[in-house]
């Protein structure tokens, strides 16, 4: 079973069911990059592209490899190591005011209004 979870993470990440999604400023904004974001404008990620940076998964991003999910002893290790280096990487803060966001109930569960997140990189 853990193999089975590693190749449905691993066909997931390399096949994404949103390959792209957007999202709108709610502020001027600079993206961790330095890149200019401002209020209003539409800013699109790639989870495809995403998954296919060799800075974050190896040089073997593109190929299928389950076992990049398992631990040394073959038991599924889910995102909690990607989250971790994000971590290290960055600094996040929700963005949205006060208190905490609503909940949309539809087919899939999101963020009512989103979810506002300042992302700094971290310095040394």
């Amino acid at each position: 079973m853990h193999y089975l979870h590693a190749a449905i993470s691993e066909s997931m990440r390399l096949y994404p069911p949103v390959a792209v999604n957007t999202r709108r400023c709610g502020r001027d904004e600079f993206l961790p990059d330095g890149t200019f974001a401002g209020r209003g404008w539409q800013v699109s990620y790639s989870a495809y592209a995403m998954a296919r940076v060799a800075d974050v998964w190896g040089g073997d991003c593109e190929e299928f490899r389950p076992e990049r999910w398992l631990d040394g002893g073959g038991a599924f290790r889910p995102m909690k190591s990607i989250v971790a280096c994000v971590f290290e990487r960055f600094t996040l803060r929700f963005a949205g005011g006060e208190g905490q966001p609503g909940l949309v109930l539809s087919l899939t569960l999101r963020m009512k209004g989103g979810l506002p997140m300042q992302v700094n990189e971290r310095t040394a």
